[in-house]
Order: C-alpha cells, then sequence, then structure tokens
C-alpha cells in the first residue's frame, strides 16, 4: 500500500507552537461558531454556565490524561495506557471507538464542508467538495506530520482571529451603546438579565443546553494524541493542557457574552450562526462569506485533526495486534500512510450519507449525539485508566511533576458528571434514539474482541 520506514517509531516533530495551536483547536469546534444559536435559545444567558461547567470537568480530564502520559513516554496515546493499566480489552475497546468518533465527525465535518461550498457555489454537486477536501486533507497528512501540525496552526489562528474580532466589534458597540434599527435594541451588558433573568427557561432549559453543548468541546484530548510526536512533551504537554480553562473562559464564555449583550437571546436564531448575526447587525456585507469562510475552515481543521488521530490510532492498534498489521507500518516519511488512506476511504461515508438521508439536519443531530456519547466513553476511559494508575503505580504518582488536582476523588465527580448527562439525553426525542443506537457499536466491538482472541488461541 505504501513504501515502509524501516524504523517503527513515530518522529517527535512537533513544536510547542503546534501543540499549542492543536490543543486550542481541540478546544473550538465548529459548534461554537454554529451550534451556539441552538444552546442559547435552549438556556438563554445560563449557557454561560454550561459552558464553564464542561470547561471545568473536562480541565480534571485532560490533567489526569497529561499525568498519566508523562509518566511512562513509551505510552503514544489514552488507548496504550488503558491496555496497560485497565488490561487489553480497555485498550481495544478505546482505540477503536476513537478512530469511530472521529470518523463519524469527519463525514459530519465534510458533509458540512460541503453545505459550505454550496453558500458561493449553488449549482456545485455536494460530492465535488467532499471528495476535494478528503483528497487535499490526505495528501496534506501523508507528507509529514510537521506538515498536519502546520496545516492545524495556520487553521486554528483564522478561528482565533475571528472570535478576537467578534469580541472587540462587539464591545465597541456595548461601550458606544449601538442602537440596532433592525432588532430596535441597545447594545448593553444589561442585556443578559433583561429577558426573563439568567435562566429564563429555568432548570430545564439549562440542563437543556448540556446536550449539545459537549457537542463544541470533542476534539479536546486531541492533543493526548500527539505525545509520541511532541517535541520535549515533559514541558510542552503540561503547558498545553494548563491552557485549557483561560481558552474556553475567553474563547466561549467572552464570545457568547458579548453576543448576548449586542442582541438580546429571545432575538438569536436557533438556526443561525449567530457570528454571522452580530457582523450582519453592523452592516457588514461581506459579513456571511467572511463568517462562511471561518466555519469552513473550522470544519476542515475538525476533518484534518481527525484524519490524524485516527491514523495514530490504528498505528497504535496494530502495533498491539488490535489491528490488521499493515496499519503499524510507517511510509519512509515516518507518517502511518495505510492508517490514513484507510480513514479517508471511509470519510467518503459522508458522500453515501448525502444520496441515502435527504434530511441531512436530522440526521446530523442523531450521528453528532452518538460521537459526543461515545467521546465521554472515551473521556470516563481516561478517568477510570488515572484510577487503575493511582493504586497500580502509586510510586509513579508520587514522583509525578504534574499530578492531577484533587486526584481519585475528582474522577468520580467527572465520571458523576457525565453519567448525568447521559441522563439528560434521555428527555429529548432525537438524541434518545441516538442512545438507543448507541449499544449497537459496542456490541459489534465486543463479538470483534471476542474473534480476535478466539483467532490467536
Amino acid at each position: 500500500m505504501s513504501d515502509t520506514s524501516p524504523n517503527s517509531d513515530l518522529k517527535r516533530n512537533l513544536s510547542n507552537r503546534h501543540i499549542q495551536l492543536i490543543a486550542i483547536s481541540g478546544a473550538i469546534g465548529t459548534g461554537l461558531f454554529m451550534g451556539s444559536g441552538k444552546t442559547i435559545s435552549l438556556a438563554g444567558p445560563s449557557i454561560i454556565f454550561v459552558y464553564m461547567i464542561i470547561g471545568f470537568i473536562l480541565f480534571f480530564v485532560m490533567r489526569a490524561m497529561g499525568e498519566i502520559l508523562l509518566s511512562n513516554l513509551k505510552y503514544k496515546s489514552f488507548s496504550d495506557f488503558a491496555n496497560d493499566l485497565l488490561g487489553p480489552w480497555a485498550g481495544f475497546f478505546t482505540g477503536w471507538t476513537y478512530w469511530f468518533c472521529w470518523v463519524i465527525t469527519g463525514i459530519a465535518d465534510v458533509v458540512a464542508i460541503a453545505g459550505y461550498a454550496q453558500h458561493w457555489f449553488p449549482q456545485l454537486h455536494a460530492w465535488i467538495p467532499m471528495l476535494l477536501t478528503v483528497i487535499v486533507l490526505l495528501t496534506l497528512n501523508l507528507l509529514t506530520v510537521k506538515m498536519f501540525g502546520e496545516t492545524e496552526f495556520w487553521f486554528s489562528m483564522i478561528k482565533i482571529v475571528a472570535i478576537l474580532a467578534l469580541i472587540v466589534v462587539g464591545l465597541v458597540l456595548i461601550l458606544t451603546a449601538f442602537h440596532s434599527e433592525q432588532t430596535n435594541t441597545t447594545a448593553s451588558f444589561a442585556n443578559l438579565w433583561s429577558y426573563g433573568g439568567f435562566f429564563p427557561h429555568g432548570s430545564m432549559g439549562f440542563f437543556a443546553g448540556f446536550q449539545i453543548a459537549i457537542f463544541a468541546f470533542v476534539g479536546i484530548e486531541l492533543v493526548g494524541t500527539t505525545a509520541a510526536e511532541t517535541v520535549d512533551p515533559n514541558k510542552n504537554l503540561p503547558r498545553a493542557i494548563n491552557s485549557v480553562p483561560a481558552r474556553i473562559i475567553f474563547f466561549y464564555v467572552f464570545a457568547l457574552i458579548i453576543i448576548m449583550s449586542v442582541t438580546p437571546w429571545i432575538l438569536i436564531s436557533p438556526n443561525k450562526s449567530p457570528f454571522v448575526e452580530l457582523f450582519t447587525l453592523i452592516g457588514l456585507p461581506a459579513a456571511a462569506s467572511v463568517i462562511n469562510f471561518v466555519v469552513l475552515t473550522s470544519a476542515a481543521s475538525s476533518a484534518n485533526s481527525g484524519i490524524y488521530s485516527t491514523s495514530r490510532m490504528l498505528f497504535g492498534l496494530a502495533k498491539k495486534q488490535d489491528a490488521p498489521e499493515p496499519f503499524g507500518k510507517l511510509s519512509r516519511r515516518s507518517v502511518p500512510a495505510n492508517g490514513l488512506l484507510f480513514s479517508c476511504t471511509c470519510l467518503f461515508g459522508g458522500v453515501v450519507l448525502i444520496y441515502l438521508v435527504p434530511d441531512v439536519m436530522a440526521a446530523f443531530t442523531i450521528v453528532t449525539t452518538i460521537s459526543a456519547i461515545l467521546f465521554m466513553f472515551i473521556w470516563s476511559m481516561i478517568l477510570v485508566s488515572y484510577i487503575a494508575y493511582y493504586r497500580k503505580k502509586a510510586d509513579l504518582h508520587q514522583q509525578s511533576k504534574f499530578k492531577m488536582p484533587g486526584g481519585v476523588l475528582m474522577c468520580y465527580v467527572c465520571l458523576a458528571f457525565f453519567a448525568f448527562v447521559i441522563v439528560l439525553l434521555t428527555f429529548e426525542t432525537d438524541t434518545r434514539q441516538a442512545l438507543i443506537a448507541t449499544p449497537i457499536w459496542f456490541v459489534i466491538l465486543a463479538v470483534s474482541y471476542c474473534v480476535r482472541g478466539l483467532k490467536r488461541q
């Protein structure tokens, strides 16, 4: 399938600059640009607290992951340490579930990219931009891991500049008490509590926000899959992980406060990007095209991350004989080319989705909910692995210079939170359907694991 390298180890070619931006990219998903309108309509201004709570919980998941990865630099990702600390079944389930998570998310992203491309080229068949996106990202990833890091760096910069522009423009509108003729409202921080208070839909509205908001954080653990290719991981990984809370407060919380201060939350459309709405409000005619470009690159960034992480996960699984042997071979450029080709082939499932499901948005809700549930499984496996690490490798925990704050107690708090979110998913019909469908994946994995065990006997 590809020219293989005699060297079977991944190269440490990702610098601190790459790791920092990959961590930011993981924390700022397309969900912030597109999904925030729906979360605001569900929870009102209390959505600010929803993002803060989820960010707070996921910071501890990241710290748990960071401590374990740095305790043994032979761990390439969380699949490796789950295998070592919980047993082969855990490595198998974690690795393949993470691969499946990103394939689903990647399909959603390439379908979304097709939609954004049609904003400029309405006559274009949806499969053309999808095909082009996958080919371009595959080519970039096949070159070197540094090329992945570089691509992700610039994709992330576009997202950061867009959010900074929104915050600056919004602050100017608030400080100058800008009055919109369109909505007949004045930009002011008072808009946050003047329309039914912070919890206009009560506790149920507040809890409903968690269902969609959790998907916006998908990929926050991505920095953990870069561990084997990071220059000086002892310095760069802690730096990237520790900056997660500040990023969440700045990019999510500040952006949402500005959006709801400029336009009262009751006037924000659940079906449109609040970013586009804010720039349109100030009479920027190019707003739709500019934000369309930002969201397109955000989706491309997510798909790029997915292609990268799935190929590395397949590489790790193949090394443990949990995936076909060719996936464990590297190209001459020290890239797992076979895994990249396989994952990209699976992304073409998005083309099939376009033909099979006329209502793409309905399919998206189910697909993204399944993805969010499976990502919560991954985050939970990281926490359970930490509990096992704390008990089995007490000496390594004592020596660690990057101990998880709160230790095992915080692991149980985080696990309880994920269980709470799963319960919330039963309240809505579309998310409940996804919750019912998800166990099918684990049944497939269990059968595969048993078949693999029989073949080895």
